[in-house]
């Protein structure tokens, strides 16, 4: 997949706001492969719905979000589940990990899906961040900055097109933000992928190709 394309898309929420101050809302927006976009948003302006719409799991919106040219109101869920697991990972502001797993365990349930990460990679993934020693620690027990580090490796483990990071550093020092910014490059360079990041304020130091103020 080389390009998603919003074309004057509003949120059902924002319809009846005729002065809608944004450049992705009500604008032609197109998000290439191989790029680096960060999103900018206040509070309550859409940021993870602009999310959802991408990866399917929101079609409240007018307008058209368009995958190479193909109309996602076209796709069925065979096309939702393909994209998902093949062409666009997410990493979710809430994170959504099991908390009564372990690390290993909520990473290997994308792993084992995908198949795309050996174990040694993993393994790699996990020292670079700095969390090796909480591999088989529950997930519920650890900070929430750890956690989103644990998340980030879960979305590294698959094939994609596009990454998207929904404020992926909100709870992360620099120090960490940094580790976790270096990866993100270095995956998406290896993959030729395009890296979409969405913040409120902080955010994840990397070299943008475009800034959108949602």
């Amino acid at each position: 997949m080389n390009q998603i394309a919003l074309r004057n898309i509003v949120p059902q929420v924002f319809a009846s706001q005729p002065d809608l101050q944004s450049e992705v809302w009500r604008h032609d927006v197109t998000l290439e492969k191989g790029k680096t976009y960060l999103v900018e948003a206040d509070s309550g302006m859409g940021k993870s719905t602009f999310c959802s719409y991408i990866i399917g799991f929101r079609n409240d919106f007018s307008g058209d979000l368009l995958f190479d040219g193909r109309p996602s109101s076209t796709f069925t869920m065979k096309d939702w589940t393909d994209l998902r697991q093949r062409h666009v990972s997410y990493l979710f502001q809430e994170l959504r990990l099991f908390p009564e797993l372990t690390v290993w365990e909520n990473i290997q349930i994308k792993n084992r899906l995908t198949g795309f990460a050996s174990d040694q990679q993993v393994e790699t993934w996990l020292d670079r961040l700095d969390i090796s020693a909480k591999r088989d620690e529950k997930a519920g027990k650890l900070s929430f900055g750890q956690q989103q580090r644990v998340a980030l490796i879960r979305a590294l483990a698959q094939p994609f097109d596009f990454l998207l990071a929904d404020e992926p550093v909100s709870h992360l020092d620099d120090g960490n933000g940094e580790q976790m910014g270096l990866l993100i490059q270095e995956e998406a360079a290896r993959q030729g992928a395009a890296v979409v990041v969405t913040s409120i304020g902080k955010h994840m130091p990397l070299n943008y190709d475009h800034h959108l103020k949602l």
